[in-house]
């Protein structure tokens, strides 16, 4: 698996300038290592960290704001805890960092009593320390740079959804869009063994179901396919899409008169703009 990026290969995966990469490490929000060549080599945690910077600095926060914030947070923390541990976030005008158990306000290291603006008057001594401290990133922090790495670099989406699936192999989530991943690929076997897995651990989602469909379709396993879509249709009678490919094989196959029913049930769902539009 791949450990470690360029300068250009991060402004890819998380659609940023490369100035911007340049002046988050000039900014100290980043500490990448350097290659032979003098050039940034940054890490999954890197990318996790400066995901985060990307999200509030989407949300009209400040960049020095966040620098201090950053900071801030880095002398909270105990020493077995890091940055990519938590879930930091705009809400309003104020930053909140969530380690899982407890929010808290790095600006001031006031704790916030659920989600309300109400906070304790009286600070925290600092350093804070979580019960839930990790030393490496979660499955649901992999699987969120999973989708994140998913529109400019599938290849590294997928060694991420792995990591995940390592961490907690009932994540049916990851399990469903590294299936996906490799559908589009072409590469059918790993995708139907991540669609059944995805099936496994949560046999009552409708995409799962539906996913497995379209890959049985597509390796010509019609009959079958048929299968996983009234699977789908059982566990969401409203799915358009699987009314609709369930009712192109059942006219193929001469079952006319229950392919009419299901492609009217799809273009009731799908509305007056008819499929894939509006």
């Amino acid at each position: 698996m791949k450990s470690h990026f360029t300068t250009r290969e991060v402004a890819k995966i998380l659609d940023l300038p490369e100035w911007r990469v340049r002046y988050c490490v000039r900014a100290g929000f980043l500490s990448p290592i350097r290659s032979t060549r003098q050039q940034f080599q940054f890490s999954f945690q890197d990318l996790l960290v400066l995901k985060t910077t990307k999200g509030l600095v989407e949300s009209q926060v400040p960049l020095k704001r966040i620098r201090r914030i950053l900071n801030s947070l880095k002398r909270q923390l105990p020493q077995d805890q890091h940055l990519w541990n938590l879930t930091i976030y705009a809400d309003g005008q104020r930053v909140v960092a969530w380690d899982g158990a407890a929010r808290w306000q790095p600006d001031s290291g006031q704790f916030l009593f659920n989600f309300e603006t109400q906070t304790i008057t009286e600070k925290v001594d600092l350093p804070i320390a979580p019960k839930s401290a990790h030393a490496t990133p979660t499955a649901e922090q992999w699987f969120d740079l999973g989708s994140e790495l998913e529109k400019n670099s599938p290849e590294e989406a997928r060694r991420a959804y792995h990591q995940a699936l390592l961490l907690d192999p009932s994540l049916a989530a990851a399990h469903i869009n590294l299936g996906r991943l490799y559908h589009q690929a072409r590469d059918f076997t790993p995708a139907e063994s991540h669609y059944r897995a995805a099936i496994q651990h949560t046999p009552d989602d409708a995409l799962a179901h539906f996913n497995l469909g379209a890959l049985l379709e597509d390796r010509g396993r019609a009959e079958e396919a048929i299968g996983a879509y009234r699977r789908a249709l059982d566990r969401d009678p409203n799915f358009a899409d699987a009314h609709y490919n369930l009712a192109l094989l059942l006219e193929v196959r001469g079952r006319r008169s229950e392919a009419i029913k299901h492609f009217r049930s799809a273009r009731k769902l799908y509305g007056p703009l008819g499929r894939g539009e509006g």
